[in-house]
């Protein structure tokens, strides 16, 4: 109910794990998790700290999900909350979604939450958005608990599989607008783009096993519409280095190889997850980051189809 004190556990302490433990930390009971990447060694035992959690908040990337959700389960009170912002896939190309439900299944509760929630707003103690996604009975009540006095404001739906996918594979689209933007192709390419892009996502979350209009929610275009448009945004940079032929600096910065739509595309091909070319615009920008300068004309040439009577 509002106003209870949760007990609420943060696995990762990075920006987003900075961000929610200011968030919830004037209210809620909050515990940190960290593991140093390079020795393993772990800040306090994680079954440990998951003891008599009220709220498991994974604020990591998606490939310690599998290993950290198979350690929690056995150890997880049946009403504890597990709760994923991750926003990528792994190096099975499983999604946040996917990881749960193998390891939590119906016997514990879990959500995902993705939208408009960059960490340096949410320090700053400006708005963030987010679709709370959950099949589960009762989240939503957690959920409402938790954030309820924060500046994180939630919808609420029960599409986890195309909220998953809709948070992941908007993350492709975003170098595309950074280039448009970098090559000063218009105001005008920009809001149409992102309008294909919203479309076409929808076509792949149906494709996938989603709802489409869940691409319309704040997972889907309102995560697209902040990534491509952020100046912070580092998927937005990648378009726009790469328009310019800036190569080298990218390989050099490790930004390109971080980048979650960058890792995306390359799971979607490596494990055949579906046909890049069967959707004109997530194909376009296939080709796109690897042969940036054929980007004009190919943009062209999709528009010329796109409209061709």
């Amino acid at each position: 109910m509002p106003g209870q004190t949760k007990r609420v556990l943060i696995l990762g302490h990075g920006a987003m794990g900075r961000a929610f433990e200011g968030l919830l930390g004037p209210r809620h009971e909050i515990t940190v998790w960290d593991r140093d990447l390079a020795t393993g060694v772990e800040t306090q035992p994680l079954e440990l700290a998951a003891q008599d959690r009220d709220v498991v908040l994974f604020a990591l990337p998606t490939n310690p999900h599998d290993e950290l959700a198979g350690r929690l389960a056995p150890c997880l009170d049946a009403d504890t909350v597990c709760l994923s912002i991750a926003k990528g896939l792994d190096e099975h190309g499983r999604t946040p979604a996917q990881i749960f439900e193998q390891h939590l299944g119906t016997r514990l509760r879990w959500a995902l939450l993705y939208g408009p929630m960059l960490a340096r707003e949410l320090q700053a103690g400006q708005a963030g958005f987010a679709l709370a996604a959950s099949r589960q009975p009762g989240v939503d009540v957690v959920l409402r608990a938790l954030f309820d006095g924060t500046a994180l404001h939630l919808d609420y739906g029960d599409d986890v599989q195309g909220a998953a996918w809709a948070a992941i594979l908007k993350n492709v689209y975003v170098p595309l607008i950074g280039a448009v933007d970098a090559l000063a192709l218009g105001d005008n390419m920009r809001g149409f783009l992102i309008a294909e892009a919203t479309r076409e996502l929808a076509a792949i979350l149906q494709h996938m096993g989603g709802r489409p209009e869940t691409a319309y929610t704040c997972a889907g275009l309102g995560d697209l519409t902040t990534s491509a448009t952020s100046a912070s945004s580092h998927h937005r940079r990648i378009g726009a280095e790469l328009s310019a032929g800036r190569t080298e600096q990218l390989a050099a910065t490790g930004v390109n190889i971080r980048s979650e739509g960058v890792h995306t595309l390359a799971m979607v091909r490596a494990h055949h997850l579906f046909e890049p070319d069967r959707f004109a615009l997530f194909g376009l920008v296939c080709r796109f980051l690897e042969q940036p300068a054929r980007l004009e004309a190919d943009l062209r040439s999709y528009v010329d189809r796109r409209f061709a009577h």
